[in-house]
């Protein structure tokens, strides 16, 4: 049922879901699980291997892990310790060998906006380095265990008048970053995933993708150097939200399948495609998420 009338996502795990025949393998996507009883996390791989699965995905060739943590935004340090390790173990996977090596983290969005202002607030939390490396000399990084590690919140085109990559191209002349990670807020199709995951891929970023508002990718490709992308979901197409809710209702009313999807394509039309809906406490939730985000990557490239 999904398939006709796909809903809004950010997330890779959940363009899979929208398959009925999840037990099915699809022709290029392979899916691996993994649950991390003691720190309650749940880890999904999803890779993309050719165009057929880019295709039947929507989405681009390449690796997509996605980090379901359900205390990911609860303000305990209990919880965000083993979360925050559990997040920095993929993101050194997803990075490779970078010890030692520049690392420029971009903070994308709009912090004037909350549900947008999880990349700001990421950077203003991150422990930057390569300033000391300049005054002190490697050396002073590798005795004190600090990676080396640049970053910039680049607004967004109406705050600035350019396109992100743009910016990012101009520092990553300058200062010549062996790897660019990206921050970016997501939409997710599922309430319960919203500020509980983290997804993490090689494959980029679109800014403003999750809100429909899409401008020049960022990856590598674009900027001319590898690019990871880390995106947590903080809002949910309200469409959606209406959808499942109808849909739960017709099935409970007898309704058939065909008519249940006609309902559900018209009422995609409608303008509600153009909200989005948050939770209430999202500007506590943001504030965790950011700090337990920079963490990781303060633990990641040491």
């Amino acid at each position: 049922m999904g398939k006709l009338n796909m809903p809004r996502t950010d997330l890779a795990l959940e363009a899979r879901e929208t398959f009925p025949e999840d037990d099915v393998e699809i022709q290029g996507v392979l899916l691996k699980e993994e649950y991390n009883k003691k720190r309650d996390v749940k880890v999904t791989t999803v890779t993309i291997k050719d165009e057929r699965g880019s295709k039947a995905m929507g989405k681009p060739i390449g690796t997509y892990i996605t980090i379901e943590a359900a205390n990911l935004d609860v303000k305990d340090e209990s919880f965000q310790e083993p979360i925050a390790k559990e997040v920095a173990k993929y993101i050194r996977q997803m990075a490779g060998e970078v010890s030692g090596k520049e690392i420029l983290v971009a903070g994308l969005g709009n912090r004037e906006v909350t549900p947008d202002a999880l990349g700001p607030q990421v950077v203003d939390n991150l422990l930057v380095t390569r300033h000391l490396k300049e005054e002190y000399g490697e050396e002073f990084l590798t005795k004190n265990k600090m990676g080396n590690i640049s970053a910039i919140a680049p607004g967004v085109m109406a705050q600035t008048g350019m396109e992100t990559s743009e910016i990012l191209k101009g520092i990553i002349q300058e200062t010549k970053p062996k790897l660019v990670v990206v921050i970016d807020a997501l939409a997710a199709r599922s309430v319960s995933r919203v500020n509980k995951t983290i997804q993490i891929t090689d494959t980029g970023i679109s800014p403003g993708s999750g809100v429909g508002n899409n401008r020049k990718a960022l990856n590598k490709e674009s900027l001319g150097v590898d690019t990871i992308a880390l995106g947590i979901p903080t809002v949910v197409d309200a469409a959606t939200i209406v959808m499942d809710s109808m849909e739960q209702f017709m099935q409970g009313q007898g309704f058939k399948e065909q008519e249940i999807n006609q309902f559900t394509s018209e009422l995609g039309e409608q303008s509600m495609r153009n909200l989005f809906v948050t939770p209430k406490n999202i500007d506590e939730a943001v504030k965790q998420i950011s700090y337990t985000v920079s963490e990781a990557l303060n633990q990641s490239f040491v």
